[in-house]
C-alpha cells in the first residue's frame, strides 16, 4: 500500500515568514504537534520545512526568544525529508528510521504538498493490522471448532 493512501491530507501549511507564535496558535487550535512550512513555486505548495511542538519548545521557549518576533523560517532545518505519494509504507518506515524523523511530508511526483505521514498514523494503522490478524486466529478456531464436533 502506497503511503498516499494513508497519509493525512490535512495539513497546517505556513509560509516561511509568519511567527512562531502564529505556529503555536494554529497547532493548539487544531490539535496537532506540527505545522509544515510552505513556498508557492508555479502555482503549486511545496513543502520547504516544518516545525514542531518540540522545536518551539526547545529552540524558542527554553531559550527565551520572542516569540511574535521569530519567524518560523528561522528555525526550520536546510534539509526538509520527504517522500513521494507512491512510495510503499513500508519503504517509508525505513526512510523514517534511517533518517531519524517521526513526521514525514508526502508529495507528488511535482514536489506538491499533498499530506503528512506521522508516526501516529502508522501505529494506529498497524494496530488495526495486528487487530485483524488476531481476529483471523480467533475466527479460525472458532470455525474448527464447529466443524469438528
Amino acid at each position: 500500500m502506497p503511503v498516499g493512501e494513508i497519509c493525512n491530507r490535512d495539513v497546517i501549511v505556513l509560509r516561511r515568514d509568519e511567527t512562531i507564535l502564529e505556529a503555536a496558535k494554529l497547532m493548539r487550535h487544531h490539535h496537532v504537534g506540527d505545522v509544515i512550512i510552505v513556498e508557492e513555486r508555479d502555482g503549486v505548495r511545496v513543502p520547504v520545512g516544518i516545525v514542531t511542538d518540540r522545536d518551539l519548545v526547545v529552540e524558542i521557549m527554553a531559550t527565551e526568544l520572542d516569540q511574535a518576533v521569530i519567524t518560523v523560517g528561522d528555525i526550520i532545518e536546510q534539509e526538509l525529508v520527504t517522500v513521494k505519494e507512491d512510495v510503499a509504507i513500508f519503504d517509508a518506515i525505513q526512510y523514517m528510521r534511517s533518517k531519524t524523523v517521526r513526521r514525514l511530508p508526502v508529495v507528488d511526483e511535482n514536489g506538491a504538498l499533498v499530506g503528512i505521514l506521522t508516526l501516529d498514523d502508522l501505529l494506529e494503522l498497524l494496530s488495526e493490522e495486528l487487530l485483524a490478524i488476531a481476529k483471523l486466529v480467533n475466527y479460525q478456531r472458532q470455525k474448527e471448532t464447529r466443524t469438528r464436533r
